[in-house]
């Protein structure tokens, strides 16, 4: 499920899914937040490094079960995602993501907590939202803005396209991009040379330019709930899902045509 391996005081995670993609399900979410949460604690290690296994970083959250919250079928309750985002937020040491392949849905949205991220040339990025008739998650609201600036932000969260790893390095989303082989070498001889340096002085470091962040972070989540709620389950939710287990496009026209959508609710901040 997730690989951990220690190279001197830089602690790499693999997640280690890779015949889904490396797609999240409650177990992996659960064994990455507690992975995430143990390096923290650990004062042999100074960094942590995650990567994915296979073609893939992460293909986001496994679609059976997100389409079974969708339908319903399940008591509404995400058992590991908000907790994995909340070791995101809360991880105090340097992170760093070897994104090795496709990244979508929380494959990308992580990248937002992460303090510097490297790409490899076929690392492909998307944040699939409006094609699921959903919202951003993952405070990407917040984040992507301030790493991407808004216009980009708003064009990688509104259109639901793919994007390289050389657009995103264009954008902010990536630091470095790399050729496929030297992409988790170059990235653990950065993390090498981070974990040089005194563990305090990291986490103090990492704080002060951190600083506000959680509050916001937490402000994005809460209007990222509150809009989950109000589309999840709706017809144009359930054509999404219809149509990708059909292996077809959606036709949201139709779906807004039969289900004419009252904007000004959806405009403001009211309970759902």
């Amino acid at each position: 499920m997730i690989r951990t391996d220690d190279d001197g005081r830089v602690r790499l995670l693999t997640l280690d899914r890779p015949d889904k993609l490396n797609a999240f399900n409650d177990a992996l979410y659960d064994a990455t937040a507690a992975a995430l949460r143990g390096a923290a604690a650990d004062p042999e290690v100074a960094v942590v490094v995650i990567t994915g296994r296979g073609r893939a970083f992460s293909t986001g959250t496994d679609v059976s079960e997100m389409s079974a919250l969708a339908s319903g079928e399940t008591s509404g309750e995400s058992h590991g995602f908000p907790g994995l985002v909340d070791a995101l937020v809360d991880f105090p040491k340097p992170l760093l993501c070897a994104v090795n392949g496709l990244a979508l849905g929380i494959g990308a949205t992580m990248l937002g907590y992460a303090d510097l991220v490297l790409m490899s040339t076929e690392a492909r990025v998307r944040c699939p939202f409006t094609d699921l008739a959903v919202a951003p998650e993952a405070a990407s609201s917040y984040t992507f803005p301030l790493l991407l600036g808004r216009q980009d932000a708003a064009w990688v969260l509104l259109s639901s396209e793919w994007f390289s790893a050389e657009e995103c390095r264009e954008m902010g989303l990536a630091w470095k991009v790399c050729a496929p082989d030297d992409l988790l070498p170059e990235t653990m001889e950065r993390a090498r040379l981070l974990a040089t340096k005194p563990v305090a002085s990291l986490v103090e470091t990492k704080r002060t330019y951190t600083a506000g962040f959680r509050d916001a972070v937490a402000a994005a989540r809460a209007r990222e709930d509150h809009a989950f709620v109000r589309l999840l389950g709706q017809p144009a939710n359930t054509e999404a899902f219809t149509a990708l287990f059909e292996r077809r496009p959606p036709d949201f026209a139709a779906v807004d045509a039969a289900h004419p959508v009252d904007t000004a609710r959806h405009a403001s901040d009211d309970a759902p």
